[in-house]
């Protein structure tokens, strides 16, 4: 931030709601006064056209209604103004205004009044030019060499230049590779075109080789007409800058050599007239215009540098002058000539903030006042600090980041759900095989205690559930008022949702004193689906492949009672079995015992098991919250189904890996296209005509297998994908067994979640296989440790797709095996045998210890032997002691 600010010298707003850019400011005596006092001429894209002179009584002072001189809208938007010679038979300045489909030139007078305020200026249309393509800017100047007058060229957005001689059109050429325009200025010293083109490039192109080119006009007819009528439009001299830019200069200050000045977005380049680099600085913001102005000193180029920071630098060539502080955030700079002050600086804003400021310092008559002595009083000094440290330590027991005032949300967001399906589905392009897809109203609404600028809400679901809207946009939001939105929740893709969940976020800003475009803040809550929007009551079935047994301290619950969306109530209380068929197509059955307090739930999908269980286990926990009854508890004490888990594991890796060798050989099919392109290019723009040699059909072939990958890469990724949901509904399910059968906490049980469900996304750069395993590894050596030796093995720090699961599979396995064994998760660091470790990136396998007991894992298929049926092993030779026991752990 610079220590002086611009001295304001004469400023205003202009219009309302009004917009400008680059081209829409200018100075020059366009009045032809005489007097050598400039005007301000500032157009706006509403079509606004203003001229101002001003002269203000004292620096500061407001803008006086007869500072501006005249006002006009012309009806459409004005893209650029200059002033030059632009009228034959004439050496006075007139006005050109360029618009989106037209070039204008006028003639700006004035008459002398009787009065003060009595003079009036008018302006007159000297001619004006239709054009046949959107113009985007122009420059002007003596192209050619011509005396006393000046001719513009126009660029179109289509990478036309037209060239106009004051009253009648010349002629018009594109611009070789053209993409998009950028910036044009002319060089008179070289009589040439100066532009940046979409590679980045400098290009300069000489008005003669314009003139000689092939017009555009013909430019269909190249096919029937030979090239005899006109030359190819080659470019004199070309320089790579790397970067777009945002302005071009050309400026000569002396007799030597011209410069040509170009503003890039991170670099400022000054360049000679054959296109070497003269001089070239990097800075260190983002700058968003400039203007060079004067030669200081021989040799050098003073330039302005207006910033997004809403700081002017000036520069000596790559030397740092000066440094001042704006009000706003400058789009067009230019130094003019006002009364007995030259060398004004001004300034316009996007949204017409027009100032004309000079540099410099202003005396302060400001005098500190003087301060009476008087004794320190270190009692009263000591009673202030305990009391301020009393303050700070109140402040630091809360965890709060914002402060207690803010608990209260200035805006708030709530979502109703509605309890039934929607009559009509508003499902939109679901993939979902089953005959009619439902869908669920969700009323979203946002309650704001302060006015709140720029509200914008999104709702998200995670996938395969979808919206039908997630993205709103309001108005600003007046204190105390509300805005509604109703939107519906579908199930789009075809498998089962690993969560019924949902959440709304609103962002906006909240205005202040010091900041008026406001802070932002953000307000989110979260909204709970039910289990009817994705399956539906079915007959139940009494085979599955998969089984699992809940315990409960309770007696069974009817499921009329918990479950009466679900239940028939002629069915009465001797319902015990309930079955739910799910939109995908599997079914799942929920069966309560007769004789004791349990509850079975099967299917022959294991993933298909974890919305009904979580349903259950949530209903039966509502159900004795309600009646009072605090020592309701689930427990499971069957197998975990470790090996159905890892063959879901499987899967999902299987298919990964086909999506590496699917882009792999969509890259060799694509290079080896590429190459049988550019051979057919060879052959076809040779002059003497050879056999194509089956190319043709090589490169048809080739186009095939091209189209065929992508369709099975395609289907691979949409089969990744729900995989990736399998594997999550059955991560899900593990996680609510293990904390089932271990009673654990909620905070034991979100660092589960955290190990086994990092990712909400699987993508091939960061997968699930191999962050999980960094994840299990890292509890393994610290918190599930059972040596000093463990904790102290070093850790990757990148993590890479690993070649096969056995590594994860282990690790998992001997997680498992530590919690049976008493092993207690936490991340805090406070005991001695944790050590205050990162995260890692990658992992290796976790030796198991000779000494540590095999006992039965709930859920795995495999069956370790107890500590009598170990026996040593003697150390094999050329092993280290690590390598050793990695081989013991691999061989149990």
């Amino acid at each position: 931030m610079s220590l002086f600010k611009a001295r304001d010298w004469w400023s205003t707003i202009l219009g309302e709601k009004e917009e400008f850019d680059q081209g829409c400011l200018c100075v020059a005596d366009v009045d032809n006064s005489g007097s050598g006092q400039d005007k301000v001429i500032v157009g706006s894209y509403n079509g606004y056209l203003r001229i101002f002179n001003p002269h203000p009584v004292k620096p500061g002072d407001e803008v006086q209604p007869e500072d501006l001189l005249l006002e006009v809208q012309l009806r459409e938007p004005i893209l650029q103004v200059e002033v030059g010679k632009f009228v034959s038979g004439t050496e006075g300045l007139h006005l050109a205004v360029l618009h989106c489909r037209k070039l204008c030139v006028y003639a700006v007078s004035g008459t002398q009044g009787n009065v003060e305020h009595g003079n009036q200026y008018q302006i007159k249309l000297m001619y004006e030019h239709n054009l046949q393509r959107t113009a985007c800017n122009m420059t002007y100047g003596p192209f050619g060499g011509v005396k006393g007058r000046d001719l513009i060229c126009v660029q179109s957005m289509d990478g036309m230049l037209m060239l106009f001689e004051q009253e009648s059109y010349a002629f018009g050429r594109f611009l070789p590779g053209f993409l998009l325009p950028g910036p044009l200025a002319y060089s008179s010293r070289t009589d040439s075109f100066i532009t940046v083109s979409s590679c980045q490039q400098v290009e300069s192109y000489k008005y003669q080789v314009l003139a000689f080119a092939t017009d555009a006009d013909e430019r269909h007819d190249t096919e029937e007409r030979k090239l005899s009528s006109g030359k190819r439009l080659a470019v004199d001299w070309v320089l790579n800058i790397g970067e777009q830019a945002l302005d071009i200069r050309v400026v000569s200050f002396n007799q030597g050599a011209s410069s040509v000045f170009v503003l890039g977005e991170r670099n400022f380049f000054c360049l000679k007239d054959n296109g070497q680099i003269r001089f070239m600085k990097k800075l260190d913001y983002s700058p968003s215009c400039f203007i060079p102005y004067c030669s200081v000193r021989e040799g050098t180029i003073n330039t302005l540098i207006a910033n997004h920071n809403k700081i002017l630098n000036i520069y000596q060539d790559i030397t740092l002058k000066w440094a001042s502080q704006l009000p706003c955030i400058p789009v067009s700079v230019k130094v003019a000539n006002f009364q007995d002050l030259k060398g004004v600086i001004v300034t316009l804003s996007d949204d017409g903030h027009l100032q004309c400021s000079y540099l410099g310092t202003d005396p302060s008559i400001f005098q500190a006042p003087k301060v009476d002595s008087r004794e320190i009083n270190y009692e009263e000094m000591n009673a202030e600090m305990k009391e301020l440290q009393k303050i700070i330590r109140e402040a630091t027991k809360t965890q709060d980041i914002l402060p207690e005032s803010e608990k209260q949300r200035d805006v708030t967001v709530t979502a109703e759900v509605s309890p039934d399906l929607d009559e009509e589905s508003q499902a939109i392009d679901s993939e979902v095989k089953a005959g009619a897809v439902p869908s669920l109203t969700v009323k979203i609404t946002i309650q704001s205690r302060v006015k709140a600028q720029k509200p914008c809400l999104a709702v998200y679901v995670q996938a395969p559930l979808a919206v039908t809207c997630d993205q709103f946009v309001f108005d600003d939001l007046e204190p105390d008022s509300s805005e509604t939105v109703v939107l519906s929740v579908f199930l789009k893709e075809n498998c089962s949702p690993p969560e019924l969940e949902g959440t709304c976020m609103v962002s906006y800003n909240i205005p202040t004193e010091l900041n008026p475009e406001g802070i932002p803040r953000v307000s989110q809550c979260s909204f709970i689906l039910p289990l009817k929007l994705v399956c539906f009551p079915a007959q139940p079935s009494k085979a599955a492949n998969h089984k699992l047994t809940i315990d409960t301290n309770k007696p069974p619950i009817s499921f009329v009672t918990i479950f009466p969306d679900f239940v028939d109530p002629s069915e009465g209380d001797q319902a015990n079995a309930l079955g739910f068929q799910f939109l995908t197509g599997s079914k799942t059955t929920l069966l309560a015992s007769k004789t004791s307090q349990r509850y079975r739930i099967q299917s022959d999908q294991l993933e298909d098991l974890w919305l009904v269980t979580k349903e259950l286990i949530h209903r039966l926990q509502e159900h004795f919250k309600k009646q009072n009854c605090k020592d309701f508890a689930c427990t499971f004490s069957g197998s975990i189904p470790l090996q159905e888990y890892f063959e879901l594991i499987d899967r999902h890796f299987e298919l990964r890996l086909n999506a590496e060798k699917y882009q792999e050989l969509l890259s060799e099919r694509a290079v080896q296209f590429r190459a049988i392109e550019r051979r057919l290019l060879t052959r076809f723009k040779d002059k003497t005509p050879a056999p194509l040699q089956h190319l043709d059909t090589l490169l048809e072939g080739t186009f095939r297998e091209v189209i065929a990958l992508a369709d099975a890469a395609e289907e691979n990724q949409a089969n990744m994908f729900q995989a990736f949901a399998k594997l999550k509904s059955a991560t899900h399910l593990v996680i609510m067994l293990i904390s089932l059968w271990q009673k654990l906490s909620t905070d034991q049980v979100a660092i589960l979640e955290a190990t086994f469900l990092p990712l909400a996304e699987d993508t091939q750069e960061l997968g699930w296989e191999e962050t999980v395993d960094a994840a299990v590894s890292y509890l393994l050596r610290t918190c599930l440790s059972k040596s000093s030796k463990e904790q102290a093995l070093t850790l990757s720090s990148q993590l890479s797709m690993p070649k096969d699961t056995s590594r994860l599979k282990k690790n998992i396995t001997l997680f498992c095996d530590r919690l049976a064994k008493g092993g207690r998760l936490s991340l805090s660091t406070d005991s001695a045998t944790q050590p205050a470790a990162a995260m890692p990136g990658g992992c290796a396998t976790i030796p198991e210890s000779d000494l540590e007991e095999r006992t039965f894992i709930p859920g795995s298929t495999a069956v370790f032997a107890s500590h009598g049926q170990i026996t040593k092993q003697k150390s094999k030779p050329g092993l280290s002691e690590d390598a050793e026991e990695e081989t013991k752990s691999h061989e149990l």
